[in-house]
């Protein structure tokens, strides 16, 4: 790993400091020039920057610990913030309560809440170095805007304990809408009867509008509508004073309920109240008669163009397209004219759809009609032409945008961005992304990750790396994603030292890898056999509240069953279900393969059984590995049988499952034709049926077990996929045999395609016999009806009257002996 990204990710290693009295320091012209000195000792790249510090304070009556509040009052980059923290730290000066403060809000302003935590730490405990009121507030808010919540609500509650103050009305706001976003309506409701309690107390504002309107969005959210009315009919007159934002919350909360008809009552009465409308309002009441399907409704909502454009986003929404084109005719006729932004809702909804075409039309004309199209004209186009993969036309639109005015945002270029490294063309994604840099646009964490995965999948680790190191000089802050992104590149390319390295580093620095990470490196482990660490990651996971998910015990299962530790996969297959969760597909295949590895398929298939009981239907790995393990065993009658089932459950099979087959009948035919020969096994399988009467017939073993598997395929209306095997057995320099051609015909009147079958087979090179076809439609016959085998056989007698047929496949030297 890179040893620059190293030095930009590792964390900071701070002696703790000595506990010393605060002093309140006088601010003299003196002071405040030294620290504009330190401030741009710290900005400079001088490698010897803590040497010039330490120089420019020899001889001077002032310690660093004076001007560290004004200096991080002045710098706004929080790395030189914590470069000279790490200074005094280091030379073993104190800070007071002002300097932790300025630092505090220096640290909250980048979101950086790690940093926060250790400083909090050191801080929180002492008189002395006690942060200022403003400062705790300061950092409350930005938890709460960034999701940190539960860190929030810690530092409101020691507020409240040791100073006997609310934060600012501007952070308990962000801490009461952090709550109710995440759900927790009884804490908000909590931080909300203090703010009231205190409100009611004081002379100053600890509530208004918002905050009243945050809480009755929360209520609504549970559909408690009623009471946030009352609660805002309670605020009213203190600090609360009705305005068109509450009716808004009010009229979503109704229709989002339902109730329509006391919506419709809120929307009159604002009316009535002096309040007029907007676009929040009638998106609302639009929104509830929509989701019921009431146009008629709609249509009397009557009074802006924006009603109208609203109406055919929804109608659109609803999949009534045609209702939403009406709706445009309407428009017309009452001389509302179109805008771009009715075009914009037909265009990105014809997108959606997959009518592209439509979409460029309805562009087109909207052009032609003297209308400006918009960024949000163009976007959905570009996003999806990329779908389509068509990224030379989503590429020219861009031009086309560009050229038009309009500045391509995030949005834009990550769709584009995103295709292309679906795609596979990472260099033309990179391309787009320096494009998109010239023309001022930063690409965001999003738009990193998905390039870092691009490049890591293409096994390009130094592009990785240096991409990631441009992320973090450009300051984007870095997510789990990335970092799990760029863990996994490791592991692809087998590099795991480097991987677990980074993910150590990121666990010092305080970031949460997330389940993604954990999921990465334990997958790496169990590809090195690394069992016992895969397992201490998963304990770690856990212990930081990070709860395995179906990836994690999947990967661990097969990781045991991979080291033919079967008891260990059983052991957490059974946590596993002793949790309440379901096993899926993946779980139970890894189980049934390690039974197979120890030659145990009884009990591969007790397995195999219980996940059908249990409502998990096995796909085409977990048949292909009951069969290939019987094949081997050579219980071709248990193999057929699974094979059977397999089509039966219209579970496609792949060369996997015809590999097995083939060597597994070719392998055992001796015993086959004994068997065959014998009579024994009357109700034998199908498969079996036909290559033992095949064999005895004289063709060779595979031959007849690619025929007889083709044979099997039809009867069970696979006709495509018998196609696509006669196609792989044509590479191998088998031709169309009578059994195939037979086969081939059955199962396409058994389709309902016997017009078409003719057509299926004229490109293929034919080596057959009309009477030994025939002889193996009578064999079909017992799997199939008699109706459709008359029907078979009447389409093979008319190939005897046709005489260029006849001809050629007559004339033609058979590979079989008969």
């Amino acid at each position: 790993m890179s040893k620059a990204i190293l030095r930009l990710i590792k964390p900071l290693n701070r002696p703790p400091p000595r506990i010393k009295s605060a002093v309140k320091i006088l601010i003299t012209p003196q002071i405040k020039n030294l620290a504009n000195e330190v401030c741009e000792i710290l900005r400079s790249e001088d490698k010897q920057w803590e040497e010039s510090l330490q120089n420019r304070f020899i001889g001077d009556d002032i310690t660093p610990s004076e001007v560290a509040h004004l200096v991080f009052d002045k710098i706004r980059d929080c790395e030189l913030g914590l470069k000279f923290y790490g200074f005094i730290s280091h030379n073993s000066f104190d800070l007071d309560g002002f300097a932790y403060s300025s630092l505090l809000k220096l640290l909250a302003r980048s979101r950086v809440f790690a940093e926060i935590d250790t400083v909090l730490l050191e801080c929180l405990h002492s008189e002395e170095k006690r942060p200022t009121h403003e400062a705790l507030g300061i950092v409350i808010r930005a938890c709460a805007e960034s999701g940190v919540c539960f860190k929030a609500l810690e530092l409101y509650s020691y507020l409240l304990r040791n100073y006997n103050a609310l934060p600012q009305l501007p952070a308990c706001n962000s801490l009461l809408n952090g709550l109710v976003k995440e759900g927790k309506l009884d804490a908000a409701w909590r931080v909300y009867e203090e703010m009231v309690r205190r409100d009611e107390a004081s002379e100053i504002s600890c509530l208004d509008n918002y905050s009243v309107s945050i809480m009755v969005k929360g209520l609504c959210k549970e559909g408690k509508v009623e009471k946030g009315r009352r609660l805002i009919e309670k605020r009213w007159g203190r600090n609360c004073i009705p305005n068109i934002v509450f009716y808004n919350i009010l009229i979503d909360g109704y229709c989002k309920r339902g109730d329509l008809t006391r919506a419709h009552e809120f929307f009159e009465e604002l009316k009535v109240k002096g309040f007029f409308p907007n676009q929040e309002t009638y998106g609302a009441m639009i929104d509830g008669f929509c989701k019921r399907g009431e146009f008629e409704k709609v249509d009397q909502l009557r009074r802006i163009p924006l009603i109208y454009n609203n109406v055919v986003d929804g109608k659109c929404k609803y999949s009534l397209v045609g209702e939403a084109f009406e709706t445009t005719r309407k428009m017309m006729e009452v001389g509302c004219p179109l805008d771009i932004v009715t075009y914009n809702s037909l265009i990105s909804n014809a997108c959606k759809d997959g009518n592209v075409l439509d979409a460029e039309k309805l562009l087109e004309e909207g052009i032609n009609r003297g209308l400006v199209p918009n960024k949000l004209s163009f976007t959905p186009l570009i996003h999806a032409y990329c779908r389509e993969r068509n990224f030379e036309r989503a590429s020219c639109l861009l031009v086309e945008m560009t050229r038009s005015g309009h500045k391509p945002d995030l949005i834009t270029y990550g769709g584009l961005i995103h295709g292309l490294v679906v795609a596979g063309e990472v260099e033309a994604a990179l391309t787009i992304r320096n494009n998109m840099v010239e023309r001022g646009v930063s690409p965001d964490a999003c738009i990193y990750n998905v390039l870092i995965n691009g490049l890591c999948k293409k096994s390009r680790l130094a592009d990785a790396e240096q991409l990631l190191q441009e992320m973090l000089g450009c300051n984007v802050s870095l997510d789990a994603y990335v970092y799990a992104t760029l863990v996994d590149g490791y592991i692809r390319s087998g590099n795991f030292d480097d991987a677990e390295k980074l993910f150590d580093l990121i666990i010092k620095r305080g970031v949460d890898p997330g389940i993604v990470g954990y999921n990465a490196m334990i997958k790496g482990y169990c590809k090195l056999g690394k069992i016992k660490d895969a397992v201490l990651c998963i304990n770690k996971m856990t212990r930081r509240n990070i709860s395995p998910d179906e990836f994690t015990y999947s990967t661990i299962i097969d990781g045991f069953i991979k080291q033919n530790d079967l008891l260990g996969a059983l052991t957490v297959f059974g946590l596993v279900i002793k949790q309440k969760y379901t096993p899926n597909v993946v779980m139970y295949t890894s189980i049934i393969s390690g039974f197979c590895r120890c030659r145990h398929v009884s009990g591969a298939e007790r397995i195999l059984r219980g996940m059908q009981s249990n409502g998990v239907p096995p796909n085409v790995v977990t048949y292909s590995v009951m069969i290939g393990s019987c094949c081997k065993e050579g219980k071709l009658a248990q193999a057929s049988s699974f094979f059977e089932e397999m089509m039966m459950s219209k579970c496609n099979p792949n060369d996997v499952t015809f590999h097995y087959l083939v060597n597994g009948l070719s392998n055992n035919a001796a015993s086959i034709i004994q068997s065959t020969q014998d009579g024994s096994e009357w109700h034998k399988p199908m498969l079996l049926d036909i290559f033992g009467t095949m064999v005895c017939d004289g063709w060779h073993p595979i031959s007849a077990a690619y025929s007889s598997i083709v044979a099997c395929l039809c009867l069970n209306r696979m006709l495509g996929t018998a196609l696509q095997l006669t196609d792989k057995m044509l590479n191998k320099g088998f031709p169309l045999d009578s059994v195939s051609l037979a086969a081939l015909l059955h199962g396409a009147c058994l389709v309902g395609k016997s017009k078409e079958w003719n057509s299926m087979i004229t490109s293929k090179p034919i080596d057959a016999k009309l009477d030994v076809a025939l002889k193996y439609l009578t064999i079909f016959g017992r799997y199939s009806t008699h109706e459709l085998t008359k029907e078979t056989s009447v389409i093979l007698h008319s190939l005897l009257q046709d005489s260029c047929l006849t001809n050629e496949l007559a004339g033609s030297r058979s590979l079989n002996k008969q």
